[in-house]
């Protein structure tokens, strides 16, 4: 049977929906006007005030909100309330230039939670389970949204954060934990070191995981599956829209459910910010509609990927949209081509390698070089050279069918890739463009 946290909202008509948001939006055009500077010239600039936007139908006149707008406007420039209602900030990990600091009132973490909430019922939570919560916590966003959702479902939670894999399985088995949270990359590896240890998918008391905070394939998820003996789900979010729980996987792994009430979401063409029909690929670009320390309005995520409103057999009606393609921004231009790390990883997983890989990208006498460092298993670890040929040559052949462009595979020893706790690094670029 379904599981639901909050029903009547999680199966409304689209009619209630779309009233929802058109009354929240309005409110929160009004509210930013108001209170964030930065942002209400921006919609002079665009020659709209907050007279124009009667519903979402008028969301297309506002202006977006791009990660350059949130540097230019750090620290303070976007926060919406004083700061003496700010109980909390998150920030991104800040790879690129400034991190972004997103700020939050208590409402805006009640309502996060919430939507962690929900999507751990997705997944089957109820107050009878132990739910272990090995995202990071701190600035990340992921162990403090999961942490607060988990508690608002009534399960045992147990505030891991990441690291220290032998404790992990300990308390795993001891406390018979059967909800995981965390990245993908260390669902995999946990699973990883427990085979180690000799234990099967029926000595793991686990039954559902929670992963997110990075791009994983189809293949991934069957291999964490197996060898944990769980089903996986996936959850998006951005810590400039909050973070975990803006859209979650169901029951049917199809999609994942964007929680509507709050966030109402549009896919634009990138290059003409064009919005583009449900159904049609390109940029996801979110506004989030009653957060009120960091209120978000068309917000850029760079995120490729399709919005579909199907019919669920879950029963919940808000919209879903697929996991992210990759990022245009992780997108990489090599000789032309657009590649992105999923891809990659897909041949590798069908080929049955795990998901322990790294992408070089090089530029030598002008010509762009994609090297990937793969890791045998120790099933298939052998220094035989032969059979290592044999093996490279099968991979470079799958990846020339997948992305068009001939890449050099170099498979290495188990293990010699560095592991990550947090989000693993899958992509070094050592082009100067």
């Amino acid at each position: 049977m379904e599981n639901y946290f909050q029903k009547e909202i999680e199966c409304a008509s689209r009619e209630e929906i779309v009233a929802i948001q058109s009354k929240k939006l309005v409110e929160q055009v009004h509210h930013v006007w108001e209170n964030v500077p930065y942002y209400r010239k921006k919609m002079e600039e665009a020659g709209v005030t907050p007279e124009d936007i009667k519903g979402i139908d008028d969301l297309h006149k506002l202006p977006f909100l791009s990660k350059d707008d949130l540097r230019d406007a750090y620290p303070y420039g976007l926060m919406g309330v004083p700061k003496e209602d700010v109980v909390r900030i998150h920030s991104t990990s800040g790879t690129t230039g400034k991190r972004v600091i997103a700020f939050y009132t208590q409402g805006d973490i009640d309502l996060w939670e919430d939507c962690c909430a929900r999507a751990l019922m997705a997944a089957g939570a109820t107050k009878e389970d132990v739910c272990q919560v090995s995202y990071g916590f701190g600035l990340f966003t992921g162990g403090a949204g999961l942490n607060g959702g988990s508690h608002k479902v009534g399960c045992m939670t147990v505030p891991m954060s990441s690291g220290n894999t032998e404790r992990q399985i300990m308390f795993i088995r001891d406390l018979n934990a059967s909800i995981i949270c965390c990245t993908p990359s260390y669902a995999a590896y946990l699973g990883e070191s427990m085979k180690e240890m000799g234990l099967t998918p029926e000595d793991i008391p686990l039954k559902a995981g929670i992963f997110g905070a990075e791009a994983w394939s189809e293949e991934m998820r069957k291999d964490i599956e197996k060898t944990l003996g769980i089903k996986a789900y996936d959850i998006y979010g951005l810590t400039e829209l909050s973070g975990p729980g803006v859209a979650f996987e169901c029951s049917a792994q199809n999609g994942m459910h964007i929680n509507e009430d709050h966030f109402i979401a549009e896919i634009i063409d990138p290059k003409t910010h064009e919005v583009l029909p449900d159904g049609q690929q390109g940029e996801l670009v979110f506004t989030a509609i009653d957060k009120k320390g960091f209120p978000m309005i068309r917000y850029r995520t760079k995120d490729i990927c399709t919005l579909h409103r199907e019919k669920c057999p879950c029963g919940r009606t808000h919209v879903k949209m697929e996991k992210p393609k990759g990022r245009s921004d992780d997108m990489l231009i090599i000789r032309g081509v657009n590649v992105f790390p999923s891809q990659i990883e897909a041949v590798l997983l069908e080929n049955g390698y795990q998901a322990n890989y790294q992408i070089i990208v090089d530029r030598v006498n002008n010509n762009d070089t994609l090297d990937v460092h793969v890791e045998m298993t120790p099933e298939m670890f052998t220094d035989n050279v032969n059979e290592i040929t044999k093996r490279q040559n099968d991979l470079v052949a799958g990846m020339k069918s997948m992305l068009g462009i001939k890449a050099k595979v170099t498979l290495v020893a188990p293990k010699s890739i560095t592991r990550s706790e947090g989000k693993a690094v899958r992509v070094i670029d050592n082009r100067k463009i």
